[in-house]
């Protein structure tokens, strides 16, 4: 297991030993002994094509995750939300499928969100804080400020993620 950084301080790709064989593959997704933090609630999702999940943030209780995708493909973002940070503002995003030989470590401070590239696909969440609804809050997918590069026009949205606020409200 090996850390990669990127270009957002703080934010990883873990770089995991994937050991192949006839039978399929196994996977390590995190050693306590590397990120050295405490994940106590996992959670797990599943989507079909074009479903995208985010912009997700916790105001009060924010979370650090480590997100890998157990099947299918994602195309996976990250907003820096942290206010002194020399990246505030800025994005992130990756593609991960369930035979990449990678997750990534999200920290506290930024909103997340994917977008199901694949027929279906399953994500799991390690996450270092519980999950507050009163805490919840979603930053609008497709906003001009941001100006993520997502690869499509019309995803399928829950009702909260079409009411999602606009970065600048956040400000």
């Amino acid at each position: 297991m090996k850390i990669v950084k990127t270009k957002i301080k703080d934010l990883v790709i873990i770089k995991t030993n994937i050991y192949k064989d006839s039978r399929g593959f196994f996977k390590e997704v995190e050693k306590h002994k590397i990120l050295k933090k405490r994940f106590i609630f996992d959670c797990f999702s599943f989507s079909k094509k074009n479903t995208l999940r985010g912009l997700h943030l916790q105001k009060k209780k924010s979370q650090a995750k480590i997100i890998t995708v157990v099947h299918g493909t994602i195309l996976d973002v990250v907003v820096d939300l942290r206010k002194n940070s020399k990246t505030y503002g800025k994005y992130f995003s990756i593609k991960i499928s369930h035979d990449s030989n990678y997750s990534i470590y999200i920290p506290p401070g930024f909103a997340h969100g994917f977008l199901c590239l694949s027929k279906s696909c399953a994500v799991y969440y390690k996450c270092t804080n519980y999950r507050d609804k009163n805490s919840e809050q979603t930053i609008k997918w497709n906003d001009k400020d941001l100006k993520i590069k997502w690869p499509i026009k019309n995803p399928i949205l829950s009702r909260k993620d079409k009411m999602g606020i606009e970065f600048k409200e956040f400000k």
